[in-house]
C-alpha cells in the first residue's frame, strides 16, 4: 500500500515571530521538505486582543499588543512569499491559531478580513481570561477560579463550543488541552458531565465538517500521549471526523516529529486519510 503524504495542519511555529519557538521561518519550511512533507499548514498564534493578554515573556521585552500586530502582518507576508518560492516543492497554507479571550470573536473576525488566510485553527488557552496552559500555577489558578478541576472542565468545554459556533475553524486545535496539568486526566475526561460536554462539541464539530487536530506536541516534550487521547479518538472516529496530525512544532528541531507513526496509527484505526482541503470551509 502507498504511504499517505506527509502532512501537518497545526504547526510551524518559528522563532522569528513566536517568542517561545526557535529558528527562522524559511528554516522550518526547508526542513519540512526535506523530511518529505507535501503539505504543511503555518499556524502562528495570532496578536493579543490587548495589552492584557501579553504573555510574562513579552512583557519583560518590552512589547505591546500593537508590536506584535504588527509582527503578525510581517509573518502573513513572509508566509505568502514563502509560498511562492517553494510552491514546486511543497504546499504551503498560511494560518493562525487564535485564542479564547475577552474581545476576540470581533478581532479574530478582523484578522480574517484583514490578512486573508486560508484557514485558521481554533484554539482555547484561557479559561474567564486565565491563561491556563502556560504554567502549572496559572493551572491551579484556573482551578481555583472556577471551584474544582471538574468545573474547569466544564467552563472549558463550553468555551470552546461558543469559539466552535462563532469561528467555524477549518481545524480544531488540541481539543483536550484543558489535562494539561491534571495527573488524572484520563478519569477525569469520563465524568458523566464532562463527557456531556464533550460528545455535544463533536456533534457540533461533525455538522459543521470541521477536522479534528491530532497534536504531537506532548510527545516532543516526553509525554506518552497526544492530544487527543485514545478513548476521544475512538468517539471521533465512530463519528466520522477527519482527524489530521499536527506537529505544533515550536522549531525545526521539532518538525515533522511522530508525524509518520501517527499517520499509520491513523490508518490502522480506519481513519481515511484522504484529509479534506483547508480551502473547502469558507472562512468568516
Amino acid at each position: 500500500m502507498k504511504p499517505s503524504p506527509l502532512i501537518s495542519l497545526h504547526g510551524g511555529h518559528s522563532g522569528e515571530f513566536c517568542r517561545h519557538a526557535k529558528d527562522r521561518l524559511e528554516e522550518i519550511i526547508q526542513t519540512y521538505i526535506k523530511k518529505g512533507f507535501k503539505a504543511v499548514g503555518i499556524t502562528e498564534h495570532m496578536p493579543p486582543v490587548s495589552d492584557l493578554f501579553l504573555y510574562p515573556d513579552e512583557i519583560e521585552q518590552g512589547l505591546t499588543a500593537r508590536d506584535l500586530y504588527r509582527q503578525f502582518a510581517r509573518y502573513i507576508r513572509e508566509v505568502n512569499r514563502l509560498k511562492s518560492v517553494y510552491k514546486s516543492d511543497i504546499r504551503i497554507y498560511t494560518g493562525f491559531e487564535t485564542e479564547t479571550c475577552s474581545g476576540y470573536i470581533p478581532h479574530v473576525k478582523r484578522l480574517i478580513h484583514e490578512f486573508k488566510p486560508d484557514y485558521i485553527v481554533g484554539s482555547v488557552h484561557h479559561v474567564d481570561d486565565i491563561c491556563f496552559d502556560y504554567s502549572r500555577e496559572e493551572y491551579d489558578k484556573a482551578v481555583q477560579h472556577c471551584g474544582s478541576h471538574e468545573d474547569l472542565y466544564l467552563r472549558y468545554f463550553d468555551l470552546q463550543y461558543d469559539m466552535i459556533k462563532a469561528l467555524k475553524p477549518f481545524v480544531i486545535g488540541h481539543f483536550d488541552l484543558i489535562r494539561i496539568h491534571d495527573e488524572i486526566y484520563k478519569q477525569r475526561l469520563l465524568f458523566p458531565s464532562i463527557q456531556e460536554k464533550i460528545l455535544r462539541n463533536l456533534f457540533l464539530i461533525k455538522k459543521l465538517g470541521l477536522v479534528m487536530d491530532y497534536n504531537l506536541r506532548p510527545l516532543s516534550r516526553g509525554e506518552k500521549e497526544p492530544y487527543l487521547t485514545p478513548a476521544l479518538l475512538r468517539t471521533i472516529k465512530e463519528l466520522g471526523i477527519p482527524v489530521v496530525p499536527g506537529d505544533d512544532s515550536h522549531g525545526k528541531e521539532q518538525v515533522g516529529s511522530h508525524v509518520a507513526r501517527t499517520i499509520q496509527t491513523l490508518e490502522t484505526l480506519g481513519f481515511d486519510t484522504h484529509w479534506p482541503d483547508p480551502g473547502d470551509i469558507p472562512l468568516n
